[in-house]
């Protein structure tokens, strides 16, 4: 089969093996899969620690093509499932230990990352694929990490009482997470301030539902002016200084949820003690989600809260050309991998 794969950190495409489903496993045939941010930092070799080698991609939907033992009771041949969970755990976890107990399946010590939805067959630990209905079309593969990463962020906020109705910042709203934040935020009841960069950007941003959409370089002065600052701010961009603007939008007793990655190259996020210690301000992280928040989102989106903005699609032979526009910020929403064959 053909698969992308990191090779002493060059991205090849070429035929592989076919995966066979162990005990536990199904085995899946890919229809589509998402390009994730977090795909093309690995490509580039962009965090310090993190192996420039093995397969690539973690949001995916595909159709079951066969059972391994003691699987079928979590799916079955001919199910058409989405799977991934944003790589973080998405490939297992023991369910028994105090972070599966707590809900943190991610913490747990034997949790193993899912990487390789950029094939055309994958073998997946079965209780971590959901089954979708017919009314979600492939083209909804980003919503396995994309969506879901923001639906646990805009989770934290009631989980941290900010309650619907109240302002809340979403930094990086036109991109491939934070455009799912913002339609999730919005339907949940919230004042949603967009922040990003470009024109057309910000268009797309109040097109989602956005009450207001400010360039990065303006979103300061405009939130504390109009707003006096916001109850909380959900940072998607990658970048160091998002996440300095996303403390500097907070009001008094503020939430902070931290979800992009930057690259390490881009150094650290640094607070004044004095300034955080007298803000009373939350700062908490959030990392993708569990499979029931998927079953949750997978119910959002087939109610029509929540759906993937796909502006990119081809063929698996297409993904070193869709890693340089993704890169260069050339197009909005998400990209999708719609052909896994050839």
């Amino acid at each position: 089969m053909l698969a992308a794969r990191l090779e002493q950190g060059d991205l090849r495409i070429a035929e592989v093996p076919d995966p066979e489903p162990a005990a536990g496993e199904v085995l899946v045939r890919m229809n589509a899969a998402g390009v994730c941010h977090s795909d093309l930092h690995l490509a580039r070799g962009d965090w310090a620690g993190i192996p420039a080698a093995g397969p690539l991609g973690h949001e995916g939907i595909g159709v079951v093509e066969a059972v391994g033992a003691g699987a079928e009771r979590f799916a079955a041949i001919g199910d058409r499932v989405i799977l991934g969970l944003g790589g973080v755990g998405g490939a297992y976890w023991c369910g028994a230990c105090r972070h599966c107990l707590a809900g943190h399946p991610r913490l747990c010590a034997q949790s193993r990352v899912l990487m390789g939805t950029f094939a055309e067959r994958m073998a997946v630990w079965a209780p971590a694929v959901v089954t979708l209905p017919d009314t979600l079309g492939d083209e909804e593969a980003p919503l396995a990490c994309g969506g879901l990463t923001a639906y646990s962020a805009v989770k934290k906020l009631v989980q941290h009482g900010i309650v619907p109705g109240r302002p809340i910042a979403v930094v990086g709203a036109a991109g491939g997470l934070g455009h799912y934040a913002v339609q999730l935020a919005t339907a949940f009841g919230y004042e949603v301030v967009g922040v990003d960069v470009g024109a057309d950007r910000l268009e797309f941003v109040r097109s989602l539902g956005a009450t207001r959409a400010f360039e990065a370089s303006e979103a300061l002065d405009a939130v504390r002016t109009e707003l006096g600052g916001v109850d909380a701010s959900l940072v998607f961009a990658a970048r160091v200084a998002g996440y300095d603007l996303g403390f500097q939008l907070l009001g008094p007793r503020g939430l902070m949820v931290c979800v992009g990655i930057p690259a390490t190259s881009d150094g650290n996020f640094q607070l004044n003690p004095f300034a955080f210690l007298f803000s009373g301000v939350t700062i908490v992280p959030s990392v993708v989600g569990t499979v029931e928040d998927m079953r949750e989102l997978v119910h959002l989106a087939e109610t029509g809260k929540v759906t993937s903005h796909v502006s990119r699609t081809g063929p698996l032979t297409e993904l070193p050309a869709i890693f340089d526009e993704l890169e260069s910020a050339k197009y909005l929403g998400r990209a999708v991998l719609t052909d896994l064959a050839r």
